[in-house]
């Protein structure tokens, strides 16, 4: 119930249409359900996600972030929304959580200009990289 009313974001009709498009797709609606059928990455995947562009190297949390993408149809998009909220709940210092989402609006905004996925999957995986420095200069 809670995915699908983070979903809808309050639209009642678009909550019965989730509803009803995870039931006859899935036959049970749970939350893993309703994230699959909305083509939304799951909770874990973005937690995945965040963990790999900040403790795997650059080539290593490109490759794992393109393979999930691809064997779950995720948009790069739809990824950044989520991680959008996800730092939200991270305690990052102020000042580095600004930089991260300033990094992240740009990656955003040239996705929204048309620009390839992937070259902007590079520049979101690239803002972690240089935020971890950020951090890891800032503890030293």
């Amino acid at each position: 119930m809670k995915a699908i009313v983070t979903l809808s974001c309050g639209d009642m009709r678009r909550s019965l249409n989730i509803l009803q498009s995870t039931s006859m797709a899935y036959g049970k609606v749970t939350e893993d359900t309703v994230y699959t059928c909305t083509g939304h990455p799951l909770r874990s995947d973005i937690a995945n996600i965040l963990e790999w562009s900040l403790n795997k190297d650059f080539t290593t949390a490109y490759k794992l972030i393109l393979q999930l993408k691809t064997l779950k149809g995720l948009a790069l998009h739809d990824i950044l929304t989520e991680v959008h909220l996800l730092i939200h709940r991270v305690d990052f210092p102020p000042a580095i959580r600004n930089s991260l989402l300033i990094k992240l609006a740009d990656v955003e905004h040239r996705l929204a200009s048309g620009t390839d996925e992937k070259i902007q999957l590079s520049s979101m995986v690239a803002a972690f990289q240089a935020v971890r420095d950020l951090v890891v200069n800032e503890a030293s």
